[in-house]
């Protein structure tokens, strides 16, 4: 195994975004077109012109992102964007949260139409979950996973009091590089958490600009939505596997789409240990397609850690 195409999830996204791909080739332009008949509003206008505040909404950016990705995705392999790739296929793929579903698009087990709808209908649940159940995310930088379990149950044996009667929650989610993990949770527990990191060693705690507590089971009514949706898919043959978020190994076929997709709504995204089994699996090139280059970063760190030498290379139509 050597190439890995590795695609973007939530946070990615940025005003101007694949206009420059979409004025100077006609194939991209027609891509935002059909976005925009797919998701039924001009969607190719906010990626390109904003506003911010529309674009980075969840329910705006998730299909933003994916439809972006795929423009990046179309022109490399047409040698607009890079060149000396054009031809160059994956031997695996992967994505982060959102970007999982770009990487099932990638290794051709959904096409476009049926991957935007699930991506619109995933940013729609879960923009609808997070305004019924008042969450938030907090990044925690310098700590490693039994560190930050110590600090989130240090929190809740505080019991801070949440609006509404709610039962505090802190959750760890997301595990990026080592170091840098985030944490779900109700708000006052988030609040909380944030102003007692660096008490626990962490160098450093971010608070998210994000709707609400994403992979906790705050997301189980985005995760109702989107089964049916699902259970109601065909799918196609995959042309290379597909690493899962959930538990950082191969997808198993197409019976386990739907359920290693719904898992993931409302459970960890373990991108740090995609990465590793990648790299045990003898991945030695990373290709980030799609706006960005956070994921680019993370595996930087990942790979350093593991003491392996890997190319690693961005695909973003950006100047």
């Amino acid at each position: 195994m050597n190439t890995i195409f590795m695609f973007p999830g939530q946070g990615a996204q940025q005003v101007g975004m694949g206009r420059d791909l979409a004025l100077q080739n006609p194939q991209i332009a027609d891509l935002y077109r059909r976005a925009n008949q797919i998701v039924g509003y001009d969607l190719a206008s906010v990626c390109f012109e904003g506003p911010e505040e529309t674009l980075n909404t969840t329910e705006i950016s998730q299909p933003a992102i994916f439809v972006t990705s795929a423009a990046c995705l179309a022109a490399m392999r047409g040698g607009q964007l890079a060149p000396e790739l054009s031809g160059i296929e994956p031997d695996a793929c992967a994505g982060l949260s959102l970007g999982e579903y770009t990487a099932l698009y990638a290794a051709g087990v959904m096409d476009f139409e049926q991957a935007l709808t699930l991506v619109q209908l995933r940013g729609r649940s879960m923009q609808e979950a997070a305004n019924q159940s008042k969450g938030s995310m907090v990044s925690i930088l310098g700590l490693e996973e039994p560190a930050v379990n110590q600090l989130c149950q240090a929190v809740l044996d505080k019991k801070p009091m949440e609006e509404n009667g709610q039962k505090p929650m802190l959750v760890p989610v997301n595990f990026n590089c080592p170091g840098q993990i985030v944490v779900s949770g109700t708000l006052a527990a988030c609040r909380m958490l944030a102003e007692m990191a660096e008490s626990f060693g962490a160098s450093k705690a971010i608070p998210l600009k994000v709707a609400g507590a994403f992979h906790t089971s705050m997301m189980d009514p985005a995760a109702e939505k989107l089964s049916q949706a699902l259970e109601n898919c065909r799918f196609g043959v995959f042309s290379c596997p597909v690493v899962a978020n959930v538990d950082a190994q191969w997808y198993e076929g197409v019976s386990s789409i739907t359920p290693k997709l719904l898992a993931q709504l409302v459970s960890p995204v373990r991108w740090q240990q995609c990465v590793e089994f990648l790299l045990n699996q003898g991945a030695q090139r990373f290709i980030e397609i799609g706006p960005g280059r956070v994921l680019t970063g993370l595996v930087k760190k990942i790979s350093r850690v593991q003491k392996k030498t890997i190319e690693l290379i961005t695909v973003n139509g950006m100047s």
